[in-house]
């Protein structure tokens, strides 16, 4: 499908969910027709029977008012004060501005038939039929409808258009040249939690604190118990929470590790319902812990599995851990020990050629040997392997349960201009080259590094999700829960710590990345805002994300030390 078409597309479901048109008594005999023009024009939007989805749900949109349901239209479809009926659909259709001065519907729809047609199939959904989507014989409850897909300029924004339900797509092909705007230093001003702040959430979730007094709460796993485990970095500390299934609040808390060297990464093994170890990504070390389900403090000290990752170990300290499915494979992230690596020189010192000879593609040299990769082990520590490189700082690791697919959240690099380059989600490749430092999303070479590599011009691999510059997207998670409405079943969240190196503030929410049969389509969703007080100050700088054994999503964030639980709470 072509982009213009997906333009008209979107365009003509903007027009139908917020006016009725005219039309000469269009019939539900025409209803067959009509589906057709429909599911050729509209469904890309609407859903294959009007059920929402990028546009509004379309049950009972005869007869509805005018921007009256859960949707992001625009201003004036909203002030626009009447009733849809099939009149007034046509009219809206036909001439969109003379109907509706401002509104978003730019396209005309000429053809009387088509138009007539379609009406008449508008009018046999009833609002009951919208409700139904994809649904089977599980309860799953239904997912809120969502504003249309920001691309373009409009998807960069910062954190004034930031709210629960609005999605972006960003395409490489949207991003400005290099230095179009000044790189900012902007760091926020981390404040108290004030009293009158409030969180923001989609239509039928809930968020309550969960956990307070935290010092520095980062990446959290869910042990399969229900225990929440949390590393304390900058603490040096892991603790362990526990509440009883479904409770809004942590009813106990223990420390079960401490005088650890920045602890970050977690991973329980082997997989599955009786793990008899939890892995610990330190500084520069992976260590273990034997474990039984229930332990509260570690049974003895942390065995060294990886000695040594790197040979530096300053620059991007946090190191992510994560299994493959099966248990075969331990991975670890290493970012970059600087932004772009400065100073390692234009080739290495044995020469261009005698490293590629036996480096990865791609692999950076000198004092980012080793960094800006993931690199894999046997779970013993044993027979390391650079898994993929390229990749700046992977702060986060996931493993997709339904694919076993490896997935990286990533910081990109700064002092290109406030929106250059886009942070990323992605699945990561055995073998796959990134960018980092000479290119980036795909063949946009850094200018810092021009014509330094040109042997790398077409090898990279293009990241899957492109994320609002400067983010700093850390800790992500699958969600693998039955709480949420069935259309969350499977999909990613991800959390952006907040930007330093823009002129207006993007990230400090999480994120909700779109699915589609388990592979990204590239658009993602704000989920959680409201961490922001205005262009200086925030109070919350979420990190970690993981599933509670009751469904519902537990949010660290390290600004106040606290941990938030949304949870589904709308009634069936």
């Amino acid at each position: 499908m072509t982009q213009n078409f997906v333009i008209r597309s979107s365009m003509l479901s903007l027009a139908l969910a917020a006016g009725s048109i005219a039309v000469s008594a269009p019939t539900r005999a025409q209803a067959p027709s009509g589906q057709a023009v429909f599911e050729e024009r509209c469904a890309v939007c609407h859903g294959e029977r009007g059920e929402g989805g990028q546009g509004p749900a379309l049950g009972g949109v005869v007869g509805r008012r005018a921007g009256s349901t859960r949707f992001g239209y625009s201003q004036a479809l909203r002030n626009a004060g009447f009733t849809w009926n099939a009149d007034r659909l046509d009219q809206y259709l036909t001439s969109p501005e003379a109907v509706v001065p401002g509104t978003n519907m730019v396209v005309q729809t000429s053809d009387p038939a088509a138009r007539r047609a379609l009406i008449g199939f508008l009018q046999t959904l009833a609002p009951e039929q919208r409700d139904m989507g994809n649904a089977t014989a599980s309860s799953a409850p239904e997912a809120a409808p969502v504003g249309p897909v920001l691309t373009g300029a409009a998807a960069f924004g910062d954190w004034r258009g930031d709210a629960p339900g609005v999605r972006r797509l960003i395409r490489p092909t949207d991003l400005p040249p290099p230095y179009a705007s000044r790189s900012s230093s902007n760091s926020p001003d981390v404040v108290a939690r004030p009293d009158h702040a409030a969180l923001h959430v989609p239509p039928g979730f809930t968020v309550t604190l969960f956990a307070d007094g935290l010092r520095g709460p980062r990446l959290m796993r869910t042990a399969p118990n229900g225990d929440v485990f949390v590393a304390e970095t900058g603490s040096g500390r892991i603790r362990v929470l526990r509440a009883p299934s479904g409770a809004t609040h942590v009813a106990s808390d223990s420390v079960f590790a401490s005088g650890l060297r920045g602890p970050f990464g977690l991973a329980f093994y082997p997989p599955g319902p009786n793990p008899t170890w939890l892995y610990v990504g330190l500084n520069n070390q992976v260590v273990r812990f034997p474990y039984q389900a229930g332990d509260a403090a570690a049974r003895g000290a942390p065995e060294v599995i990886v000695p040594e990752l790197a040979r530096t170990n300053g620059g991007h300290t946090t190191r992510d851990v994560a299994f493959a499915r099966d248990g075969s494979r331990l991975f670890v992230s290493v970012g970059s020990g600087s932004n772009v690596a400065e100073g390692i020189g234009r080739v290495p010192t044995e020469g261009l050629e005698a490293w590629q000879a036996h480096a990865p593609l791609g692999a950076a040299w000198g004092s980012e040997t080793a960094r800006a990769d993931v690199l894999s082990f046997s779970s013993d520590g044993s027979d390391e392997r650079v898994f993929a490189t390229g990749i700046r700082n992977c702060v986060g690791l996931a493993m997709q349960p339904a694919t076993g697919d490896l997935w990286c959240s990533t910081n990109e690099r700064d002092g290109l201009g406030d929106n250059l380059p886009p942070d990323y989600v992605t699945r990561v490749r055995a073998g796959a080259y990134y960018g980092w430092p000479w290119y980036y999303i795909g063949d946009h070479e850094d200018p810092r590094h021009r014509g330094e590599r040109p042997d790398l011009a077409d090898k990279m691999t293009q990241p899957d999700v492109l994320l609002q510059p400067h983010s700093a997207s850390l800790a992500m998670t699958f969600y693998t829960g039955q709480q949420f409405p069935r259309d969350y079943w499977g999909d990613a969240f991800a959390a952006e710590h907040g930007s330093w190196n823009r002129g207006k503030r993007t990230g400090y929410k999480l994120v909700r990345i779109h699915l589609e049969k388990g592979v990204p389509t590239g658009v993602y969703e704000d989920f959680l805002t409201g961490f922001v007080l205005d262009d200086d100050a925030v109070w919350g700088r979420p990190v970690g994300v993981t599933v509670a054994a009751d469904g519902a999503l537990l949010v660290s964030e390290d600004g106040n030390g606290t941990i938030w639980r949304i949870a589904y709470t709308a009634k069936p």
